[in-house]
């Protein structure tokens, strides 16, 4: 029987947050672009906040690498002032949305029905999800990270069942390794990673056998291979590093074995 792990092409997301100007995204994305070959093998995909997208998705739209964005509203149109539709968001060239990151459930208040509303319509959009999970580090100290990854997965599912899973993405977002140096060992990664993994195949083994889980939490090049190495990583939702290009494409080519 085959190894479950080679059927899940890895994927490198760079999430861009907010950061950026026109000038500087354009020389982001033409040196990812003059290197992203030697990842062959690997997804690429950049998330830039909302005002590039187009300006990026026209960059790479003759090429392989994805568009993402950095989150979505729940509703489709009308009198929501500031608001992003999914549709919106395809009608720029987005392929993928971020939902539930940890900037957004700590700063913006997205708490988990939220999350699981922009869940339900990024799929009713027809944008595949990068569903974001994760536990602080008092929760981490308190011995409960398995039960609140168990909670925020747990939700969504309640909301649109096991099936939407088949095209979604999850990220493992440790928020004590966000932005802080900090990086979760491989070892503790991979046991949050299949942690996840045995959550989907509860409900549905096919599905959880297939599911791309990212981790997301102060990775770079010095670490990538060891975290990647890992039987239930299959890539990374990578912040600061996604914005120097030969750092970020060091970080794809570890995903896809060539490094």
């Amino acid at each position: 029987m085959p190894d479950p792990r080679t059927m899940r092409k890895p994927l490198v997301a760079g999430n861009w947050k907010l950061n950026g100007t026109r000038e500087s995204n354009k020389v982001l994305v033409q040196g990812i672009l003059a290197d992203v070959a030697t990842a062959d093998g690997c997804d690429v995909m950049v998330c830039p906040p909302f005002v590039y997208l187009q300006e990026v998705g026209l960059a790479t739209a003759a090429t392989n690498v994805l568009l993402g964005a950095q989150d979505l509203s729940v509703e489709t149109s009308g009198a929501f002032t500031g608001a992003i539709s999914g549709a919106m968001l395809r009608d720029v060239g987005c392929s993928h949305v971020i939902i539930g990151h940890s900037e957004r459930r700590a700063v913006y208040g997205d708490m988990d029905t939220v999350v699981a509303r922009k869940f339900q319509a990024a799929h009713g959009q027809g944008l595949q999800p990068i569903l974001c999970v994760g536990e602080s580090l008092a929760e981490r100290e308190a011995g409960v990270t398995m039960e609140i990854i168990a909670d925020q997965i747990g939700i969504v599912m309640e909301a649109a069942g096991v099936a939407p899973f088949a095209a979604s993405i999850v990220a493992y977002e440790p928020v004590w390794a966000i932005g802080t140096g900090q990086t979760a060992t491989p070892q503790q990664a991979q046991e949050v990673h299949a942690h996840i993994r045995g959550i989907i195949a509860a409900a549905d083994a096919k599905i959880a056998s297939n599911l791309r889980i990212l981790y997301g939490g102060s990775v770079k090049g010095s670490n990538a291979s060891d975290l990647f190495g890992m039987g239930d990583i299959d890539g990374g939702l990578i912040g600061g590093a996604s914005l120097d290009a030969t750092e970020f494409v060091t970080i794809c080519r570890a995903a896809a074995g060539t490094n």
